[in-house]
């Protein structure tokens, strides 16, 4: 049998967890490093094709009205005309998709600067109540489309029992 000393601190003195090296602090190293990491997020939430930005480019804003009778949707949508605009309704939502097309004018200098957002989008929006979609009127008129949904007649007058919890 072989004896073994015994070195109960052997060990400690080895690790030690409060000794550091002095490091030089640079926040603005850290916040470089963190503004990277936001632009590879967006980077991956906004799709593109061939290099240029699509998915997000263009989100026609829109306003929903309910009566006791209908539902009514105006969604802005400056630019395009009636035949660049596709509406599909089913009973719960609408979905309006449709394309900006891209017009360039090359000046003489050959600098041309445009503000104005182009590409396809689309808008799925959730009714509140069932409609009759096969009864939906549609105007298009200023760059603002409006659509009239008559609610279905179940949702009309539509009753709800309540139970008191007895």
């Amino acid at each position: 049998m072989a004896l073994i000393r015994w070195e109960p601190f052997r060990d400690i003195e080895r690790y030690q967890p409060f000794r550091r090296d002095i490091e030089r602090w640079e926040p603005f190293r850290e916040i470089d490093t963190l503004q990277r990491q936001i632009n590879r997020l967006f980077d991956r939430l906004i799709p593109t094709e061939d290099g240029e930005r699509t998915g997000l480019s263009f989100i026609p804003a829109a306003e929903l009205e309910e009566t006791e009778n209908e539902i009514r949707l105006r969604l802005e949508v400056p630019g395009l005309e009636a035949k660049d605009i596709n509406v599909e309704v089913t009973a719960d939502s609408v979905t309006i998709t449709g394309e900006r097309k891209f017009e360039s004018q090359t000046q003489d200098n050959g600098v041309t600067r445009s503000e104005f957002r182009y590409g396809k989008f689309q808008r799925i929006i959730q009714l509140p109540s069932l409609v009759e979609n096969d009864k939906v009127q549609a105007e298009y008129k200023n760059g603002v489309l409006h659509l009239t949904l008559p609610k279905a007649e179940s949702e009309k007058h539509k009753a709800v029992k309540v139970n008191l919890g007895q």
